[in-house]
């Protein structure tokens, strides 16, 4: 299979980020879905505002992707790129990526279920 997944993935991300610098998912009638457990029950999901700070970052407006959600932008990004990286490695020798390790996992949902609650009991 090679490395046809990462990037298929890759090639969808930046047509992503190509779509985000041209339409602004902040207005009405965006082209960009709500987030449906946002748009279902006024709960912000651990990733709510992630495309409009995607967008923000893309227009060079680092202090409004900060506000729209500041643990995507610091530690999403990143983890994100580090998973695709790794999918690569391995796709590239032919290996099935691994498992994420407790060591890793854990931490991230952690991280994801306080930051939900912290930014839905905050006021």
């Amino acid at each position: 299979m090679g490395v046809r997944g990462p990037v298929a993935v890759a090639v969808a991300a930046v047509g992503a980020g190509v779509g985000l610098v041209f339409f602004d998912p902040n207005g009405p009638g965006s082209m960009w879905p709500p987030c449906p457990l946002y748009a279902l029950t006024g709960i912000q999901c651990p990733a709510c505002g992630s495309t409009r700070m995607v967008h923000a970052l893309l227009h060079g407006d680092f202090a409004t992707a900060w506000h729209l959600n500041a643990v995507m932008l610091v530690a999403g990004l990143p983890l994100l790129a580090w998973l695709w990286f790794r999918w690569l490695r391995a796709a590239r020798r032919d290996e099935r990526t691994p498992p994420l390790s407790p060591q890793v996992g854990v931490p991230v949902v952690a991280l994801a279920v306080v930051w939900m609650l912290v930014r839905n009991l905050a006021l």
